[in-house]
């Protein structure tokens, strides 16, 4: 009987607060929420991809779908000082996704369109999922990256063409470069400075820094690049006027050197080298959104 007591003024004495913990992390345990990138630092206006996995811990299948003013899942943004970032696109949801009872899910989203990350500094971010039958928020650890911007080595000021749409208009192209810690990346930027847009901003690839890549403009004011990406290989890519990667190709220096030519007709072509198997645009610029999964759920795990 003493020892009863006794077990009871423990368990009397142990804090509410203690108990609500307890309860809270087991919870916490049912849906778990990862986030990484790829990298640390970006430059301006580049896609910074965050992959985000969800993993069921529930025991049962869940089925994540928004509720009237509540979307399902999110992402919390915050700048170097601690203010809050709010997302562009207010009205952007997500459809309902179902998760097998063990399975994980992973998906790729460019936060870039979605939220204001082009000024300079660092950046947190965390990745929530609102699951409707707990009512309960549950959060990924926060994951940090810089935006930068790369150093200007290129640029060219056109015009639209009239037989383009949009005539008229201007556009700037320019290339840059931006030394991580084992190799420097060659960037292209495409943008309307009159209006402030930005149309892309991407990595070619990497590059040699003690080569100049060469950049020439085509009849109809596109932008074909040719840079030294490793030695004896050079990559080849044509650029549209709303940043579009229309072409690319690799070269491999053989008794004559890769070099940029004009045509009569003005187009711009490669001549010297050998040229090995183009690449398409959809593998080098495709970023798969949330929104994009086909009926089969993807990395189902």
């Amino acid at each position: 009987m003493q020892r009863v007591a006794l077990r009871y003024r423990a368990m009397k004495s142990t804090p509410l607060c203690a108990t609500l913990v307890l309860f809270g992390s087991s919870a916490l345990g049912q849906i778990q929420v990862d986030l990484r990138f790829p990298r640390l630092q970006y430059i301006a206006y580049e896609p910074v991809v965050a992959t985000v996995g969800i993993t069921n811990l529930a025991g049962r299948d869940v089925d994540l779908h928004d509720v009237p003013g509540q979307p399902w899942f999110g992402f919390e943004v915050t700048g170097q000082d601690g203010q809050i970032i709010g997302p562009l696109k207010t009205s952007a949801t997500q459809p309902p996704l179902k998760i097998e009872a063990g399975k994980r899910v992973t998906q790729k989203i460019n936060l870039t369109p979605l939220f204001q990350v082009h000024d300079f500094g660092t950046y947190h971010v965390r990745a929530h999922i609102y699951f409707v039958d707990l009512a309960k928020y549950f959060y990924s650890p926060a994951k940090v990256f810089e935006v930068t911007d790369a150093r200007p080595i290129w640029q060219r000021t056109v015009g639209i063409p009239e037989e383009t749409a949009g005539p008229g208009d201007m556009r700037t192209y320019s290339l840059l470069t931006n030394r991580f810690p084992d190799h420097t990346s060659l960037y292209v930027r495409v943008e309307d400075k009159d209006r402030g847009i930005v149309y892309a901003t991407y990595s070619l690839g990497r590059i040699i820094a003690f080569d100049e890549p060469h950049a020439e403009l085509d009849r109809a004011n596109q932008l074909h690049v040719l840079f030294c990406a490793a030695p004896r290989a050079w990559a080849y890519d044509r650029v549209g006027l709303n940043g579009e990667l229309l072409s690319h190709a690799s070269f491999m220096e053989t008794k004559t050197r890769p070099r940029l030519v004009h045509g009569n007709d003005g187009d711009v072509r490669v001549a010297g080298g050998m040229m090995e198997a183009p690449l398409s645009q959809e593998s080098r610029n495709a970023v798969p959104k949330l929104s994009d999964r086909p009926k089969t759920m993807p990395k189902n795990e």
